[in-house]
């Protein structure tokens, strides 16, 4: 009965399909429960389509490097051009921090 749900990359070792359909699952739950969910992946198209706010991490040390608002509405599928448009604007945040690590680590 918790209002708070912690999820640490739940369906990472899942198929595609069955992926799909927990991610149905678990929306269903946050919406007839009213939860919160903090929810931990290093898929970019899942966080897009489950999330209402997409928190980036930086590498060294672990701090928010970058935070995205979901503006698309509710149900949002996996492959639907808004979660598509978002999770590539995302995965070129992360990779401009990796390469900033990088050069870090050169320097």
């Amino acid at each position: 009965d918790a209002d708070v749900l912690l999820m640490d990359e739940p369906f990472g070792a899942l198929d595609a399909m069955t992926r799909d359909v927990l991610h149905d699952e678990l929306e269903n739950l946050w919406r007839t429960r009213e939860l919160s969910v903090l929810f931990v992946t290093h898929n970019v198209r899942e966080a897009a389509r489950l999330g209402d706010r997409i928190v980036m991490l930086s590498s060294r040390p672990g701090r928010v490097a970058a935070t995205v608002d979901m503006t698309s509405p509710r149900p949002r599928r996996i492959d639907s051009a808004a979660v598509n448009e978002v999770a590539a604007s995302v995965t070129d945040r992360l990779r401009e921090e990796v390469r900033r690590h990088a050069d870090d680590d050169r320097g």
